[in-house]
């Protein structure tokens, strides 16, 4: 059964969120100066980091809103009690420097150009839709895609197999007809191999050591392998 449409990550997939965040840090701290405790924007960045992993995690078992997990990552990063209001005015300055660094990566456009007459084209992001849709729609993007669906409406993330049947369903098309490619060997690609998707780990920087995942390292390379290899063989590296 060849594949019908291609379901895409977007964050280090489609969109530079990587080089984003730590430009839109750097440039916040050097408006605000560096908060306390932090010897770098890039120590800074990993701290961000690990709690926007923690209170994800808090989010996605239900144990709060989106929001309110929005909300414990400021508070955690700045190290102190703050009022929702305080909270919420940081991470509006922090939002101003980050969109400013919004990029997609060079590829993005030219495979969506590829690929757009060939296949049908939906988003699945462990996000929120208002988050991606104005980031889609400043980006040029938003019209390239039939449905974008988000876990912060959906009720469910990524892994799980409930988010990318969402997906399907809305597509109208049963999961083998469908592949998913992202940045995340086990949250986008081996998850989506779980749920009965063809998963595709995008491994922009040629980490490897996933034998198990089909994978390419740029965008460019995904025209051939989806006509080549229209029920992917043996996993491993196309090219």
């Amino acid at each position: 059964m060849p594949i019908r449409a291609v379901l895409w990550d977007i964050d280090d997939t489609l969109f530079d969120y990587t080089s984003a965040d730590l430009a839109g840090m750097r440039a916040q701290f050097a408006a605000e100066g560096l908060p306390a405790g932090y010897g770098s924007a890039e120590q800074a960045l990993d701290r961000w980091r690990e709690l926007m992993k923690l209170h994800w995690e808090r989010f996605a078992a239900g144990e709060c809103t989106f929001e309110e997990q929005r909300r414990a990552r400021v508070e955690g990063f700045l190290g102190g009690p703050l009022s929702d209001r305080e909270a919420d005015d940081w991470f509006d300055r922090h939002r101003v420097h980050y969109e400013q660094a919004w990029a997609l990566f060079p590829d993005a456009v030219p495979v969506l150009d590829a690929l757009g007459d060939g296949y049908r084209h939906a988003v699945l992001s462990n996000s929120s839709l208002t988050v991606q849709e104005r980031k889609l729609k400043a980006l040029g993007l938003w019209d390239r895609f039939e449905t974008v669906l988000c876990a912060a409406e959906l009720g469910v993330s990524k892994p799980a197999p409930e988010a990318f049947h969402a997906a399907c369903d809305a597509l109208g098309l049963p999961p083998g007809d469908v592949a998913y490619i992202g940045d995340e060997p086990d949250i986008d690609a081996r998850g989506a191999v779980a749920a009965g998707l063809t998963g595709i780990w995008l491994d922009r920087t040629g980490a490897g050591g996933r034998p198990e995942l089909v994978s390419v390292t740029g965008l460019d390379q995904l025209p051939d392998l989806l006509a080549g290899n229209t029920r992917f063989g043996a996993p491993g590296t196309f090219g």
